[in-house]
């Protein structure tokens, strides 16, 4: 009985003194296990955050190129519609030079007939 009275007290000892031992290493691995999770949750955060900045680059030059093509067809359109205003007024140049030409026929030959009639009155 003494003997395992011993046992039991120096068992009981050997665990007190290596308990305190035991649980800082163990601590320390937690710890580190820990660490080591944080340091990747941040990595992985920081290719997130990476991946994130390029699709919002890629995304505004898009935008960018969408916004100059726009700009170019607009400034295209711009061209054509000044081209037309440009061929309608010279259009209109012209009929008015032709409608010029008829009122200039049309006055010579009402004073031509205007001098026969008076002519022949005579």
């Amino acid at each position: 009985m003494k003997t395992q009275l011993f046992s039991a007290l120096a068992l009981t000892i050997a665990t007190i003194a290596i308990s305190p031992s035991a649980n800082a290493a163990e601590s320390k691995a937690v710890e580190s296990i820990q660490a080591t999770r944080l340091e990747r949750l941040n990595t992985q955060s920081k290719a997130i955050k990476d991946i994130q900045t390029t699709r919002l680059d890629f995304l505004n030059n898009q935008s960018k190129a969408v916004e100059d093509i726009q700009a170019t067809r607009l400034e295209h359109l711009n061209t054509q519609s000044k081209s037309v205003k440009d061929i309608q007024a010279t259009r209109l140049e012209r009929l008015n030079t032709q409608s010029k030409a008829v009122e200039n026929v049309q006055a010579t030959r009402l004073d031509s007939l205007d001098a026969r009639s008076k002519s022949n009155l005579r």
